[in-house]
C-alpha cells in the first residue's frame, strides 16, 4: 500500500507496534484494541496469533488498518483463547511498499517442544549475514523480513525450552529489538541490551499484557506496572512474571526520536509524559531561537505540543493557523499528477482569516526531505502571511536510522547535504532554526544536556554516532561518520 500522498512521504516512520496478552478470556480482542491504540506505529498491515487449549494456534494477517479488519466478529471468532500477541507494521527490512502477506508478523514456528509465535519491533543490523549463514545450513525462509531470522535461530538452538532457545537466538542478533513472543502457555517479552525501542508491562484483571507504549494499556483498562528494562527478558505464565537477564549489561541508549515524534503524546516514556517532553522542547526552542512575530502555529498534529511550549515561553499567542482534515482517507482519489500536487492541501488547510498580514512562526517536529515544509510555507504565504519563520522541534536529521525507522537514503536527507542557512534558502523562509542536540536532551530531562563521551540516548539520526555498528549497511558501502 503506497503512502496516501506526499505529506506522509516526508515523515520518518516508526516501523512497528507490538502487543501481547495472557490470562484473559478472548485475549485476541484485547490485542486488537491494543493494536488500534498503536496504529500510529504502523499502518500498512497487522496480524494476531492466538492460542486456545482446544483448537491450538490460530492466526490472522491482514493489510490495512486494525479497525477495518480486526473489528469483524466473524474474524475474531477464529482467534479464541486466553493468550495472544499482535503486530502492526510499516516495512523496514523487506520489500518497501510491496509487502507480501507472508512478511506480516507475528511469525509462527513449530518446534520439537511445541509452537511459538514472535512479533518484533526494531531492525536487525546483521540480518543479511545471519540469513546467508542460515540458508547455507538448510533453512528455508518464507518472508523477506529480518525478524524471521529469530525463528530460524530458535529452531537451530539446542536448548531445552522455548524461552532458552529465544535467549540463544537473540544473543546472535545485533541491532535493535523489542520482542513479544508466545508459546502454548507463556507470554515472553524481551528488549535488546541498549533498550533502543520501548516495551512496557501492564496488569489487566487477573492477566498480564506487554505493549510498545502505555497508551495501548489505557484502551483496555490495564494498569501500567513498569517498563521492561534494557537487556531484560520476562516470561509470564499463570504463575506470574519471571525476569531473566540473558545479555551482558550495557548502558542503555533509548531512541530519543520516540520522545520527539513516534510515540503518542498520551504515552509515558521512561517515567516522563511524552506530551510534557514535547511542550518542553518548544520552551527550549523559544529560549534558543527567539523571533519577533504575531502568532505561533503548529504544523498539525505532531508539532502541536512544541508550539504550545514555544508560545508559553515567548509570550506570542498560540493559534491554529493550519487546520487538519481528519477524514483524508488513504484511497480518497486516484493519485494523478495534478491531484498529487494538491497532496498537502487534501490534508491541511490554512486558516486564511487568522494568517493574513501576520508574522507567523510555524512549529514542526522535523525536516526530512523538505518537500512538505516548502508546500506548507507556500500555503501560508498564499494566505497572505507577512513573514514565515520555521522552528523545528528536533535537530537536523542528517543520518539514516538502522534500528527500526524508515529513513530515506542519506543523500535524500536535506540536512545531510545542506547547512541550516542553505536549508533556509532552499525553503525560502524568513528564518529557520532547529533545536540544538543539548536543548533536546534538556527537554527530555537531562539538565546538563548531552554527554558527548557517553550519550544517554540513541541519537544517531542527528549525530551520526551509531551505538551498534550497522554491519549489513557497511557491507553495502555505507560510509560512517569519521571520528572527530
Amino acid at each position: 500500500m503506497p503512502p496516501a500522498h506526499p505529506f506522509d512521504d516526508d515523515k520518518l516512520k516508526e516501523e512497528c507496534g507490538i502487543f501481547g496478552v495472557i490470562g484473559v478470556t478472548d485475549a485476541a480482542n484485547f490485542v486488537a484494541l491494543g493494536l488500534h491504540a498503536l496504529q500510529h506505529r504502523g499502518q500498512e498491515a497487522g496480524g494476531i496469533v492466538a492460542h486456545d487449549p482446544d483448537t491450538g494456534f490460530n492466526s490472522a494477517r491482514r493489510f490495512g488498518y486494525v479497525r477495518d479488519n480486526f473489528t469483524s466478529q466473524k474474524l475474531m471468532e477464529t482467534l479464541p483463547g486466553p493468550l495472544a500477541i499482535g503486530h502492526v507494521r510499516y516495512s523496514t527490512a523487506g520489500s518497501k511498499g510491496q509487502t507480501a502477506i507472508r512478511d506480516v508478523q507475528p511469525f509462527f514456528g513449530e518446534f520439537s517442544m511445541g509452537g511459538a509465535a514472535i512479533a518484533h519491533n526494531g531492525n536487525i543490523t546483521n540480518a543479511d549475514a545471519l540469513r546467508r549463514e542460515l540458508i547455507e545450513r538448510g533453512s528455508i525462509f518464507q518472508s523477506s523480513s529480518d525478524s524471521e531470522c529469530i525463528i530460524h535461530l530458535m529452531a537451530r538452538s539446542l536448548q531445552r525450552n522455548i524461552p532458552e532457545r529465544m535467549e540463544d537466538a537473540l544473543r546472535r542478533v545485533e541491532g535493535a529489538f523489542s520482542v513479544v513472543a508466545m508459546t502454548r502457555t507463556k507470554l515472553i517479552g524481551v528488549r535488546d541490551p541498549l533498550g533502543v525501542r520501548p516495551l512496557v508491562l501492564g496488569k489487566v484483571g487477573d492477566g498480564w499484557c506487554l505493549s510498545s507504549e502505555t497508551c495501548a494499556l489505557d484502551i483496555i483498562g490495564a494498569e501500567y506496572v513498569r517498563e521492561i528494562e534494557p537487556g531484560e527478558m520476562v516470561v509470564i505464565t499463570d504463575k506470574g512474571v519471571e525476569s531473566i537477564r540473558p545479555f551482558r549489561p550495557q548502558k542503555s541508549r533509548f531512541c530519543i526520536f520516540e520522545h520527539v515524534y513516534f510515540s503518542r503524546p498520551d504515552s509515558i516514556l521512561g517515567g516522563r509524559s511524552v506530551y510534557e517532553t514535547r511542550r518542553q522542547i518548544g520552551v527550549e526552542l523559544a529560549k534558543e531561537s527567539p523571533v519577533e512575530a504575531d502568532l505561533v502555529c503548529p504544523v498539525p498534529d505532531s508539532g502541536t505540543p512544541a508550539a504550545i511550549g514555544f508560545s508559553q515561553e515567548s509570550g506570542i499567542p498560540y493559534a491554529m493557523g493550519i487546520i487538519r482534515n481528519q477524514y483524508m482517507g488513504r484511497t480518497f482519489i486516484e493519485p494523478t499528477e495534478q491531484i498529487r500536487n494538491m497532496g498537502v492541501r487534501l490534508k491541511l488547510n490554512v486558516n486564511r482569516a487568522l494568517i493574513q498580514g501576520k508574522r507567523v512562526i510555524l512549529v514542526d517536529d522535523s525536516v526530512v526531505r523538505g518537500t512538505t515544509s516548502r508546500k506548507i510555507k507556500e500555503m501560508i504565504l498564499d494566505a497572505g502571511a507577512a513573514e514565515v519563520h520555521f522552528r523545528i522541534a528536533s535537530p537536523p536529521t542528517a543520518w539514516p536510522c538502522f534500528y527500526g525507522v524508515d529513513t530515506p537514503q542519506r543523500e535524500k536527507l536535506l540536512a545531510a547535504t545542506m547547512s541550516e542557512e542553505e536549508m533556509r534558502d532552499h525553503l525560502a523562509v524568513d528564518s529557520l532554526k532547529f533545536i540544538s542536540l543539548d536543548g533536546l536532551y534538556r527537554a527530555v530531562g537531562e539538565a546538563q544536556g548531552r554527554d558527548p563521551k557517553s550519550p544517554q540516548y540513541c541519537d544517531a539520526c542527528f549525530s551520526g554516532e551509531y551505538p551498534v555498528e550497522p554491519a549489513d549497511m557497511l557491507e553495502k558501502g555505507f560510509q560512517m561518520k569519521a571520528a572527530e
